[in-house]
Formats: C-alpha cells, structure tokens, sequence
C-alpha cells in the first residue's frame, strides 16, 4: 500500500502537473480521457484493482467460472481503487449504489469507470471519490458481461496495470506505473512551486518569458523568493 508521506504529496498535486511529469518521461497516454468527477474538486489517492467488462453475449455467462465482479468488490482493501474497463460503453451502468457503497465499506478510496454509473444521485450521496463517462439507468447486462479482474485493463485510453497508482481530483484521473510513483510526486511537487513563483510574477505584471518554464536567468530569483516564502 501507499505510505502516509506518498498519498499527502500526491494529494498536494494536480493531475495537470502529474501528466505534465508523466510526459516528459515519454508516459503519453495516461491520463483517463473523458471521465467526470462525481463531486466538485473530489480528490483521489490509491492503488489500483482493476475489473474488466466484455460486450454482452448470452453463452459466455456458461463459458466463464462465475461472475467476477461481487468477488472483486469483495476483495477491495482500504485504500484500493476500483478500476472499471468498460470500453468506454456509454449505454449501460457499470456499477450501481449497492456494489459503491460496499466499496466505500470496505475503506476504498474510490472507483473509476470509462462507462457509466447507475443510481447516479445515490452514488453522490455517498460522498466518496468516483470518476465516469456518463449515467445511464440501465442494467449492466445491456451491454457488458463481468469477465475477469486483476489483470491489465484499458480504461479511457490508458493501460491501467492492477498496483497502479491512480490520482484524481477536480479534472479527471491520471495513472502513475508504481515504481514511478516516488519520483513523479517530488517532480510534480517542484514543478508546483516554479509555478506559483510564475504566477506570482506575472500578475505583478511580468511576461511569461523566463517564468514559464523557469529559464536558468530566473533562478537566482526563485531561489531567493523561495527562502523568503519557507521563511
């Protein structure tokens, strides 16, 4: 699981900067395009539990060994993310108030789905950390059969590998591969603060050029203007 120190910087950065990290790293493809928080400004830090769906076809419910999907629910631990590869299927739930509920139960830190939520208002009412595409009242079983979980899974155009940390707030969702995920948070952390610096200059009436990004001509400047701010 995550340490205590790695979810409060994670927490401390925008899924802006964490891509912009993830990028310059040759990382391309993830953050989780298309995907709604539930809440206004949500936050999300935990580690990924992945769950995948298949388009619906009446003999795989014989083919397979079960239903996979209340098993993963199940099998949540505190601080894991329900990941939902739903091949970005607009036109069926893909998880419903009951299966969100026994997730928060179970201390997860949230669920992200590239399809849709089913008993949408129910599932706000909980107040936890979800992301997805759309809301459709329909049953599962329109669409999608449960096939298998904890293996890799696409979800909203990136590769999502079940230990991944996943990061979320007001925008959207990112993945980080987890051997990365020290390194992107004290980047992204260093990345925030040139940025504040920017900010601070050019509403003073400076131009973006040497701020953004930070020119080594302007590191005398920072330096001394980050003394004065950890002063």
């Amino acid at each position: 699981m995550l340490s205590d120190d790695l979810k409060t910087r994670l927490s401390a950065v925008s899924t802006a900067t964490i891509t912009s990290q993830l990028q310059k790293r040759g990382l391309q493809n993830c953050f989780l395009n298309g995907l709604k928080p539930l809440h206004d400004n949500q936050r999300m830090v935990g580690i990924a539990r992945t769950l995948r769906y298949l388009p619906v076809r009446p003999d795989l419910y014989d083919l397979l060994d079960g239903d996979p999907q209340p098993g993963t629910i199940e099998a949540i631990e505190p601080g894991e993310v329900l990941v939902i590869d739903a091949r970005g299927e607009p036109d069926a739930g893909t998880l419903g108030d009951i299966y969100a509920s026994r997730v928060q139960q179970r201390g997860g830190a949230g669920v992200v789905t590239d399809g849709a939520l089913r008993d949408t208002p129910a599932i706000k009412a909980l107040g936890f950390a979800v992301y997805h595409r759309s809301s459709n009242a329909a049953l599962l079983s329109r669409r999608h059969v449960a096939v298998d979980s904890q293996l890799p899974i696409a979800c909203a155009g990136a590769t999502v590998m079940p230990g991944d940390v996943m990061v979320g707030d007001g925008e959207g969702a990112v993945v980080i591969p987890r051997a990365m995920a020290d390194e992107i948070a004290d980047a992204s952390m260093t990345m925030e603060i040139e940025e504040e610096f920017a900010l601070k200059r050019i509403a003073e009436g400076a131009a973006v050029d040497n701020y953004f990004p930070l020119a080594d001509e302007a590191r005398a400047e920072f330096e001394a203007w980050l003394a004065e701010r950890k002063a």
